[in-house]
Order: structure tokens, then C-alpha cells, then sequence
């Protein structure tokens, strides 16, 4: 005598399709967190040769690597009003000869059992002698 249990493939599917997708979207969490830290390190680079380029005062130097970050983050990542770029924030410095430029960022997850993802990221480069 045979039973029927037709039924139960179509759970097995469903369940199946679904671990399916959640690993399909943590994977392209990653891959847009990839992506979104290229960015901010292209960013603090700009933002480091720019500020070094500048001439003096030290104020001038930092204000254009930051301006510079700023810009190249709003180009790539929607900037302060994008969803990745809002949790960015970069900031500049000067260490004897040196313009240090570093990022402290934070990209949230997408799934709500996924934590986020923060690191931060600087740049350096020698300041050019003015003249």
C-alpha cells in the first residue's frame, strides 16, 4: 500500500529556496562592504595628496584633504546622504612633515542577525615644500 506525501517536497523546496536567498544576500552584503571600503581608502588617499599639494597655512592643507575626501565620498558612496556614506567620517592632520588623513567608518548590515562592519583607514603623504 502506498502513501502520499506530496506535500512534503513542496516544504523541503520552500525551505531549500530560502536558505538559498539569505546566502545569496550575505554574500552581496560583502561584496558591497568590498566595495565600500576601496572607497573610503581611495578617499583618505585623495583627501592625503590633495591637503600635501596645498599651499600653506597648515589650516589651508587641512581643509583641502578634507574637502578632497569629502568630495571623492560623495562621488562614490552618495556621501553624507547615502546609506553607506553616512557612516563614514574622515578627518586630517599634520604630523611634522607628513598630512595624515583617516576614516572611521561603519556599514550596516543588511540582514537584522548580521552585525555591521566598522574599521578605520589613513592615508599619509609628505608635504611639499612651498616655493
Amino acid at each position: 500500500m502506498l502513501r502520499r506525501e506530496g506535500g512534503f517536497v513542496t516544504v523541503e523546496y520552500l525551505v531549500a529556496v530560502a536558505l538559498s536567498l539569505v546566502v545569496l544576500v550575505v554574500i552581496a552584503n560583502f561584496v558591497v562592504w568590498e566595495y565600500g571600503r576601496g572607497v573610503v581608502g581611495s578617499a583618505v588617499d585623495e583627501g592625503a595628496r590633495a591637503g600635501s599639494r596645498a599651499p600653506a597655512p597648515e589650516a589651508s592643507q587641512l581643509h583641502s584633504c578634507e574637502q578632497s575626501a569629502d568630495q571623492e565620498l560623495a562621488d562614490l558612496l552618495g556621501g553624507a546622504n547615502g546609506s553607506m556614506g553616512s557612516g563614514v567620517s574622515i578627518s586630517c592632520s599634520r604630523l611634522g612633515n607628513q598630512l595624515v588623513a583617516t576614516a572611521d567608518a561603519h556599514f550596516a548590515a543588511w540582514l537584522p542577525a548580521m552585525p555591521g562592519w566598522t574599521f578605520t583607514t589613513r592615508a599619509t603623504a609628505i608635504v611639499e615644500p612651498s616655493g
